[in-house]
């Protein structure tokens, strides 16, 4: 039906959207003229002077709707009250989806997929994104459930990169882990220790690298969902490597030759 079918195009539209909060980084985002901006929210109680006076004039110069909001209405757009400093921006980013989305459209290639369980680290996760988003990963899964705000440390540890991330947003990992193993996906977990190494491993037509959480590692729920356990192996005593080299190792590595 004609109205389901908006519904549908209107929901995927605004699943791509994401939500930059804090003067300085919503002025940076308003100056980046590659990004597509939706929608400046200011609150009501800002002076109009300094850094908001700029925002509002970049805003208006690059036709970006404004909108005014009590200090309460703003924090639920921004979902952090303290650190909005009054200003939020929704920007596009149009290679953002929802997983059940892009496990609805056949599959024409081999897809390389980093999970990330538990990543609550910013600067962590900023860098694995833009580690991932530059090298041969086709998507990365990220739970909403546990896992880092995508706020203004994760877009500068990104370098920006964020906006562009082919980012696939789930409630939680096992349950993502699941519905791509139900299309056939192989999970690999990356632990020391493993017998057999990542360099060594050859993917198939759909595999899941699945990094966790810097200090624990993979959770059991996710443990248990796994079909091998991959190690990068390691000299001179040297017990781990952080994990967002790792994910650098997996996205350049030529186990990922297709």
């Amino acid at each position: 039906m004609p109205d389901q079918s908006q519904y549908a195009d209107k929901k995927s539209f605004f699943n791509r959207m994401l939500t930059v909060y804090g003067r300085k980084s919503v002025l940076e985002t308003l100056k980046d003229t590659s990004l597509a901006c939706y929608a400046l929210h200011l609150a009501e109680s800002n002076r109009e002077a300094g850094i908001v006076a700029e925002i509002r004039q970049r805003a208006q110069h690059i036709n970006i709707p404004i909108k005014l909001h009590s200090r309460e209405a703003l924090a639920r757009i921004s979902k952090n009250g303290k650190q909005d400093q009054g200003v939020a921006l929704d920007v596009l980013c149009p290679s953002f989806q929802q997983l059940p989305d892009y496990l609805s459209v056949p599959m024409q290639n081999p897809q390389r997929l980093l999970a990330l369980d538990g990543i609550n680290n910013p600067q962590n996760l900023g860098m694995i994104i833009r580690s991932a988003t530059a090298g041969q990963i086709d998507g990365i899964i990220l739970p909403q459930k546990g896992t880092a705000a995508l706020g203004p440390l994760v877009i500068k540890a990104s370098v920006g990169t964020l906006y562009k991330a082919p980012l696939l947003l789930h409630p939680t990992l096992p349950e993502a882990l699941k519905l791509c193993q139900g299309k056939g996906a192989q999970v690999c977990l990356l632990e020391a220790g493993a017998a057999l190494s990542l360099f060594s491993h050859r993917a198939g037509a759909f595999c899941i690298y699945v990094l966790g959480n810097e200090t624990d590692g993979v959770s059991a729920q996710v443990a248990a969902l796994s079909d091998a356990h991959l190690s990068i192996p390691m000299r001179n005593g040297v017990e781990s490597l952080n994990v967002a080299v790792t994910a650098s190792l997996i996205a350049y590595g030529p186990h990922l030759e297709r």
